[in-house]
């Protein structure tokens, strides 16, 4: 194995390694807190996050295991199985993404109305059509024995063997990045667009009523103002960063891997496979990535969280301090029997 091989590996431990911490925390977050649950992105959040989890646990173990190894690294079965979770997983997660983009455009453009609009009902009935939307290809890839291993990529994924169906199998592949890749990406494009319009529209109104504020307030202290102004323009800024790390991470993770794929399909220029692995690499560090783009950097995730922390070390304390008693309880009986 040379230095390519070993620093893919290297980044595909690192990946699974954060991807279960971190979408095991959102688990567990979403385990303890009743106020998270009640809400309907929560639907969405756990629905994202056991496909992480599936994701993290079957192929990518299977994927390094073929990078390792440089062949199909599990028996036919097994392939056959990590390949339809491969493929239905990636559907899963970008209409999961989309789902989630249109929550946050509802109570945003929609705020009076969020609640009759999106309500637990109809979020289930999202996550419905999300898996059935998401299963569709791999079952047709099934049945038409699409399945396999790809050494291009060293894993189980979509591919097709016999060059009879090479235009067959590129239509379907162009059809399943088209209505999984590019509908989720233009869904997103549109919601969060919106939502900063909106935010945007808001922010020049609070900036309005602080300067009208400031002139009003002449014998405020220079420092203040200067306070003030900073705020204005983290506020313009907040925004803007948070949208653009949501369509950033998912057209750097995924955008790769899809060009890719259509690339080998549609031309005759030849791929390298150290190229072709991480490309699938960076689709996996997405489910690494989610949990703090979409949860755990929120203000009820955070506050969950120190709830979680704070329960273990409160419990550790009260352990020690009833060992502690034991002991001294234990020491007072001993000393007359000494004496």
């Amino acid at each position: 194995m040379n230095s390519w091989d070993a620093g893919l590996a290297g980044l595909l431990v690192g990946t699974i390694g954060v991807s279960l911490l971190s979408n095991g925390l959102v688990l567990l977050c979403l385990l303890h807190s009743a106020d998270i649950r009640r809400q309907a992105p929560a639907l969405f959040t756990l629905n994202l996050t056991c496909g992480n989890l599936l994701c993290t646990v079957v192929n990518m173990p299977l994927t390094l295991a073929g990078v390792v190894a440089q062949r199909q690294p599990a028996g036919d079965r097994l392939c056959l199985l990590a390949a339809f979770l491969d493929t239905f997983l990636a559907a899963n997660s970008m209409l999961s993404m989309a789902a989630l983009s249109i929550d946050r455009w509802v109570a945003v453009v929609f705020p009076l109305s969020y609640r009759a609009k999106m309500r637990l009902r109809d979020a289930a009935f999202m996550v419905a059509y999300t898996w059935l939307h998401a299963l569709t290809f791999p079952a047709t890839a099934l049945a038409l024995s699409w399945l396999g291993f790809h050494q291009l990529y060293a894993s189980c994924t979509l591919c097709s063997r016999r060059p009879e169906e090479r235009l067959r199998f590129a239509v379907f592949t162009s059809a399943f990045h088209a209505l999984s890749f590019l509908l989720s990406f233009i869904v997103l494009c549109f919601t969060y667009l919106k939502v900063l319009k909106v935010a945007r529209f808001h922010c020049k109104r609070i900036d309005v009523i602080t300067m009208q504020t400031l002139v009003l307030l002449v014998d405020i202290h220079p420092s203040v103002r200067e306070r003030c102004l900073e705020e204005q323009k983290r506020r313009r800024q907040r925004a803007t960063k948070k949208i653009s790390t949501f369509i950033g991470t998912f057209l750097v993770c995924f955008a790769p891997y899809v060009i890719t794929r259509l690339v080998e399909l549609f031309s005759t220029a030849p791929i390298g496979s150290h190229w072709g692995v991480l490309s699938k690499c960076l689709a996996y560090s997405k489910a690494a990535s989610d949990p703090f783009v979409y949860s755990l950097l929120r203000h009820q995730y955070r506050r969950s969280c120190k709830d979680l922390l704070n329960r273990i070390f409160n419990r550790r304390s009260i352990r020690s301090r009833s060992v502690g008693l034991t002991g001294d309880s234990h020491s007072q009986n001993i000393l007359p029997v000494s004496e």
